[in-house]
């Protein structure tokens, strides 16, 4: 190298030094499961940008944190949550500008959220992009059984439905003079029915229960049907 062009490297240096505000923002956003089918997650969960598929049901409740290296308060944040790859189709409630950030995914489908974080200290300061997380909500689905044995040997003794994805749910339970014995929600919907009215087992026999629900694809269920009570 000539000394011309070295004495040239030294003076733009010494002209335009490179401050920390140029320097690369380094990003490690994770998202923590809040809730997943509308109640609490029976472990802690957290997920890193760019790792596996999270698949889970509605209702989904994720806090996603920045996590940034070293934070600033000349940075500005955006979260994008999107229904495709490339960030074209964002779904309701994207952006956000936050360094954290709340959001629940209550319909089905395949979602993709990333980060973006900017420096605003300078016109041309520096922007950085993190990896992407995808959230994968699968279709609904809601099966019924018809009969339980509430008699305490731990074999069948709680009369739960089966289902994925559901945004509402709402059971009573009927006698066969049509007073209501049961009623539970989508919050207790893994609570079940125990056999129990007020405190008390009802008597061996056929009963009578109404459910509507409405699943995150769009999917509204309607049944009326018996229930069998075996001891």
């Amino acid at each position: 190298m000539s000394l011309h062009r070295l004495s040239y490297i030294i003076l733009f240096c010494l002209a335009f030094p490179f401050s920390e505000s140029w320097a690369q923002i380094k990003l490690n956003p994770v998202a923590i499961l809040l809730l997943e089918n509308g109640t609490d997650p029976t472990e802690p969960k957290t997920l890193e940008a760019g790792g596996e598929p999270y698949v889970g049901s509605a209702p989904l409740k994720f806090r996603f944190v920045a996590n940034i290296e070293s934070p600033s308060p000349t940075l500005r944040y955006e979260w994008n949550f999107a229904s495709d790859e490339e960030f074209n189709d964002p779904i309701s409630g994207s952006p956000r500008y936050e360094e954290e950030t709340i959001f629940d995914f209550v319909t089905s489908g395949t979602f993709y959220v990333r980060l973006q974080v900017s420096d605003t200290e300078t016109e041309d300061g520096p922007t950085s992009i993190s990896d992407v997380f995808i959230i994968q909500v699968p279709e609904s689905e809601l099966k019924i059984p018809n009969a339980f044995s509430p008699n305490g040997d731990g074999i069948n003794d709680i009369f739960k439905v089966k289902y994925k994805s559901l945004v509402s749910f709402d059971a009573v339970v009927f006698n066969r003079w049509g007073q209501k014995l049961y009623q539970w929600g989508l919050t207790d919907i893994d609570k079940g029915w125990d056999g129990t009215s007020r405190g008390h087992q009802v008597p061996v026999g056929v009963y009578f229960i109404v459910i509507e629900a409405r699943g995150a694809d769009g999917v509204v269920y309607k049944h009326k049907g018996d229930i069998n009570i075996l001891r």
